[in-house]
């Protein structure tokens, strides 16, 4: 990259995730942070100033005013990125009309422990094929959360719960089984939803019978204490993780992964202890998945490539899975087949 210009990045909204991701953008060594636009300029300016943005970013007090004035090679979107399947395809198939790399924001997929997580569940002498898989997450929803935050407003982010920490958990479980889409959607009957009919905690099975034996577990809930876990069961191994998403520390992460246990004599321990498995990261996952997007960028826009598939692939079959979700759940929990 030190011989081309650095991808031009704009953000658009200054809520506290933006934060992350300017700074991301600054951490990234093939990006730049170009512009920033808000509702209101006043709000812009003030985004700028308490995030230390350079002089040289420029600020719009409007959306429409944000929008690079060069060709656009690239698109990140925050999850949820859309109600249903329909409104993805449509965006989607905007970016792919345009050559614009298309990428949600679902920044562990880019911490090399991911891969490291990846390599060794893929080993069929040491992990086998996968049986069972369990994903949470949750956090505690505040007074004032519940009551005025956007996640629980239905005219401003209908899918509650399901689309802001469903996503994950449906993410990972289709991770763990290579994005391949499951046979069997069903809700669990301990959906809470809030006044207004919006998801505030629930939880899915998901199954792939009778391809494989293969089920899932997701629980996601604004009223629990927070939780980030990752949990994978196969024929000779098991890999445990409690902070999928959002590392402990940014310039680490591990796990924990069993092979081969079995009871010791009298059932009175194991066989085998669990190995915890560290992992460097020499960037925060979150500049790593700018740098990313950025590589992606510059392919298009110095070599015309066209834009890698795999990312709108992953986000559509996330998609389509979170939508069985939230038709099981309109249904009375009843099992939707994908």
């Amino acid at each position: 990259m030190s011989e081309n210009p650095k991808i031009r990045f704009g953000i658009i909204g200054c809520a506290n995730i933006a934060r992350k991701v300017a700074r991301a953008i600054n951490l990234a060594p093939n990006s730049t942070l170009y512009a920033i636009g808000s509702r209101s300029m006043e709000k812009a300016h003030k985004f700028a100033a308490n995030n230390g943005l350079s002089e040289t970013v420029k600020i719009y007090g409007s959306y429409d005013q944000s929008w690079l004035p060069t060709r656009r090679s690239t698109c990140y979107w925050k999850k949820p990125v859309a109600l249903d399947v329909a409104q993805l395809d449509h965006i989607l198939q905007a970016c792919e009309s345009n050559g614009v790399q298309f990428m949600t924001g679902t920044m562990w997929l880019h911490h090399p422990r991911t891969a490291k997580l990846k390599d060794l569940i893929s080993d069929s002498k040491l992990f086998g094929p996968i049986n069972y898989i369990h994903s949470s997450s949750t956090r505690p929803g505040t007074k004032e959360f519940l009551e005025n935050n956007v996640r629980v407003k239905p005219d401003l982010d209908a899918l509650g719960a399901l689309g802001d920490l469903g996503w994950y958990c449906i993410e990972a479980a289709l991770w763990a089984k290579d994005n391949q889409l499951p046979t069997t959607v069903t809700a669990l009957p301990d959906v809470t939803k809030n006044s207004a009919g919006v998801i505030l905690s629930f939880t899915a099975s998901i199954q792939w019978e009778p391809l494989d034996h293969t089920v899932a577990t997701i629980h996601c809930s604004f009223l629990s204490h927070t939780s980030m876990d990752l949990s994978i069961s196969a024929s000779n191994g098991t890999m445990r993780c409690n902070d999928y998403i959002i590392p402990y520390a940014e310039n680490s992460a591990s796990f924990e992964f069993t092979s081969g246990a079995k009871f010791a004599e009298l059932h009175i321990g194991w066989s085998v202890s669990p190995e915890e498995v560290r992992v460097i990261s020499q960037l925060p996952q979150e500049a790593l998945m700018v740098q990313e997007l950025s590589r992606l960028a510059e392919g298009i826009r110095e070599f015309g490539y066209r834009p890698d598939r795999k990312w709108p692939d992953i986000s559509r079959n996330t998609q389509l899975v979170l939508d069985a979700v939230k038709k099981s759940i309109d249904l009375g929990c009843k099992p939707v087949s994908l």
